[in-house]
């Protein structure tokens, strides 16, 4: 299906357009600032930008070795973001991500109680290998994505803005993990693959990452600048043909609303927030692509990584070797995917 260019609608006050002129200038340079340290991973870089210009929380799916930690580090450099990694075990506790109070004695012996800021006060707060940590410490830090603050001993503490959360699982290794329940997964916007790079990527990353001298990135956004941007995501206008392209993908895949050649083979299908998840990424892909307003396209490109995780198939549908993508191919395809 063949990209369309959308143009700035007349409907766009100045302000508005002065202010995507200006964004569509920055997120362009910090493209290409990253692509500049991450060979190979166009497609990659580009669902974790939509991630956090959409303001949300990206799940990386892949083995190890494809430079996960490597892409939320330039991440954080290139979008001037304090990030910060936790590596998750089966003994973490909830209180080594989020914080916890410890008693302080003065000189005159009063004693107060302190609370010590966890990891997560960080705004990119990479969690890596998510699946290894106990439930309850997974559930500890998914509240804290939903909620943006955490609570320790009946006291509120607000995250940074922003905050958002690159958390990555290893799909072939299950021994000793903790799956995402459905409900959990359902607070991740996208679900990114990410694959090996093709043979002239890797024979890059062989010559440019194995001398004294690596390439470092470059700042090119601030904090602020990005809030400036998030919030320009969420006032692009989104065309009548777009929304009922949203709507019709999202609600084909519910086993009492789609087509029964796909729903029968459904356990579960996505519910309104992959519909909400689906408008905001759409408006974000347009803005890293230079343009002001999401196209039908965009619904396509994005349908996968929004709705992978937010479907289950039957034991049937399993055992007869179909897959959540095919299904969801075939439903793009109903309107021309």
């Amino acid at each position: 299906m063949t990209a369309s260019v959308a143009q700035a609608p007349t409907a766009l006050d100045e302000a508005i357009i002065q202010s995507a002129e200006a964004s569509l200038e920055t997120i362009g340079r910090a493209r290409e600032a990253i692509h500049a340290v991450i060979f190979g991973q166009e497609k990659v870089v580009d669902l974790a930008l939509v991630t956090i210009l959409a303001g949300g929380h990206g799940l990386l799916v892949g083995v190890p070795g494809l430079a996960k930690t490597k892409l939320v580090e330039t991440l954080g450099s290139v979008l001037g973001l304090d990030a910060r990694r936790v590596q998750f075990t089966p003994d973490l506790m909830p209180s080594d991500i989020l914080g916890s109070e410890i008693l302080d004695e003065t000189a005159d012996r009063r004693r107060s109680f302190r609370f010590l800021k966890g990891p997560v006060f960080a705004q990119l707060l990479m969690a890596d290998e998510i699946n290894r940590a106990s439930p309850r410490t997974q559930s500890a830090l998914l509240q804290a994505m939903q909620e943006h603050h955490v609570s320790v001993a009946g006291e509120r503490h607000d995250l940074p803005k922003p905050f958002h959360v690159l958390a990555t699982q290893n799909p072939i290794e299950q021994e000793g993990t903790y799956p995402l329940p459905e409900a959990q997964l359902d607070r991740f916007l996208l679900q990114i693959d990410v694959g090996y790079p093709d043979r002239t990527a890797e024979r890059r990353i062989l010559i440019e990452t194995t001398g004294l001298d690596e390439r470092r990135p470059a700042a090119v956004m601030t904090a602020e600048a990005l809030l400036n941007a998030q919030r320009l995501v969420r006032r692009l206008p989104v065309g009548d043909s777009v929304v009922e392209a949203i709507l019709n993908l999202v609600r084909s895949g519910r086993p009492d609303d789609g087509p029964r050649e796909i729903t029968d083979k459904l356990l579960w299908g996505p519910g309104p927030r992959a519909s909400q998840a689906l408008t905001l990424a759409v408006r974000a892909r347009a803005l890293i692509e230079g343009r002001l307003a999401p196209s039908v396209d965009d619904v396509v490109a994005l349908a996968e990584p929004v709705l992978k995780h937010r479907m289950a198939l039957t034991f049937t549908a399993r055992a007869d070797g179909e897959t959540i993508p095919n299904l969801i191919r075939r439903l793009t395809e109903r309107f021309g995917g």
